[in-house]
């Protein structure tokens, strides 16, 4: 059986492609162009970088990303500095979700049989972010991971499975832990 699908659509479909196909260098050189023109200050150029990017939303430069058309930032959604998305498909960011600096995710894959790996061949598994979840500075997200609504992601941790929503995880590779009580609230001052 023939596949007549480009090597774009085998991309996006999550299939092995190879990714010297010249419409996918030609996307990467887009991309290029739009990241260097945001990182250097151009921060109309992140609208055109990305798929999708919500109402008061914030990415802080630098930002790098494979392709950007792939990214969907959801409303509210704060990326820190030298955050690095690899989206040969999908990443999905929930509305505000808070992502500190450093944090890499991989939607970008390889295959674990070396010879389709000596030609040049990968695949993608998205990555899914649920809302109103906190990512620690330095965390790596693997392909194929979802992170439920609510949940925190500790600093430094590499998640390589699904977080439920509202745990919290650490560690290499992360695992759900007792979440830590928030801090009291703020009490209003004695009369006099």
């Amino acid at each position: 059986m023939t596949d007549d699908r480009t090597q774009k659509q085998r991309m996006l479909a999550g299939d092995l492609y190879c990714a010297a196909d010249p419409e996918i260098q030609a996307d990467q050189q887009r991309t290029q162009a739009l990241l260097h023109a945001f990182n250097s200050g151009d921060s109309s150029a992140l609208g055109a970088l990305l798929g999708a990017v919500g109402e008061g939303t914030l990415v802080r430069a630098p930002f790098h990303c494979d392709y950007g058309f792939n990214i969907r930032l959801g409303a509210g959604v704060f990326l820190n500095f030298n955050c690095v998305f690899l989206d040969v498909v999908g990443i999905e960011v929930g509305d505000g979700t808070q992502i500190g600096p450093a944090v890499q995710v991989y939607a970008a894959d390889h295959p674990r049989d070396p010879e389709p790996r000596r030609q040049g061949l990968e695949f993608g598994r998205p990555v899914r972010i649920g809302r109103n979840v906190w990512i620690g500075g330095g965390a790596i997200l693997l392909p194929g991971v979802t992170v439920g609504d609510d949940a925190v992601i500790g600093a430094g941790s590499v998640v390589t499975r699904d977080v439920p929503p509202g745990a919290t995880v650490a560690g290499n590779p992360a695992r759900v832990r007792p979440t830590p009580p928030s801090p009291p609230a703020p009490r209003a001052p004695a009369a006099r």
